[in-house]
């Protein structure tokens, strides 16, 4: 807002100093008497009430403009909502960050996803097993924007177990499995979208019921919980999962 308002003015630009992170009242006064020094305007997006009488105080001692860019617009919040503002400093900061850390897991989700790098097991707040089809990979995009790191690791019989998966404690692995019947319908639909026929192995019965018993070994070599994800939502699941982490890491205790 202050460069916006200073492109209007010809003549020449004007210095303009950001100071961030002023929350009391000696850190207040350094910067008045730095703006007086060099006769500045002082814009400012204060909150605290204390704080903003201070700075509007010091400012007509020293004959300084001193303009409220928040406060204005606050008030007119306020009535428009019925609602009063926290008056908390530093909440769009912890807004940025937070989305910031969200963005960081989504992509951390798909760098991950299916065991492309299994180094990257290492660094998850959760990784997902289970055989194809048990909803692994958007279960992680739905965490990710939960801001949670996790990946995901397709169990096949033929592949053997990375070591980094097999270091990595029980409490921090989700084993996700599902009814055969139910997966044997979703492999029968993925062919017919891929246009391969029915009989593919990966669709038959006897591999479906081959890979579920192998992937309930793994489950149970590795003592990790396991959720059923036959007719459950990605939401669902989640959710589950969800409840499982916080009750790991002690939130809400």
């Amino acid at each position: 807002m202050a460069r916006a308002a200073a492109s209007q003015f010809d003549g020449g630009e004007l210095d303009i100093r950001r100071v961030p992170y002023v929350t009391d009242a000696e850190h207040l006064e350094e910067v008045i008497n730095e703006a007086a020094q060099e006769q500045g305007i002082i814009a400012f997006t204060l909150v605290l009430p204390e704080l903003k009488k201070q700075l509007l105080e010091l400012a007509a001692d020293r004959g300084l403009a001193a303009v409220d860019l928040l406060g204005p617009l606050m008030d007119a919040i306020a009535r428009a909502t019925g609602v009063q503002p926290r008056l908390e400093p530093g909440l769009i900061r912890r807004l940025d960050e937070d989305y910031f850390r969200k963005m960081e897991a989504i992509d951390f989700a798909v760098k991950y996803d299916n065991g492309k790098d299994t180094r990257g097991l290492c660094h998850a707040d959760l990784v997902l097993i289970g055989v194809s089809r048990t909803s692994k990979t958007p279960v992680c995009m739905y965490l990710a924007h939960k801001r949670l790191r996790a990946a995901n690791l397709a169990l096949v019989p033929e592949v053997p177990l990375p070591e980094e998966l097999l270091s990595l404690p029980p409490e921090k692995i989700i084993g996700l499995t599902i009814d055969a019947e139910k997966l044997y319908q979703i492999r029968q639909e993925r062919l017919k979208t891929l246009g391969l026929p029915g009989q593919a192995d990966y669709a038959t019965r006897s591999r479906i019921e081959q890979e579920l018993a192998y992937a309930s070994k793994v489950m149970d070599q590795l003592g990790c919980p396991v959720i059923d994800v036959t007719n459950k939502a990605v939401e669902e699941t989640a959710g589950k999962i969800l409840q499982i982490y916080y009750r790991r890491e002690g939130y809400g205790k």
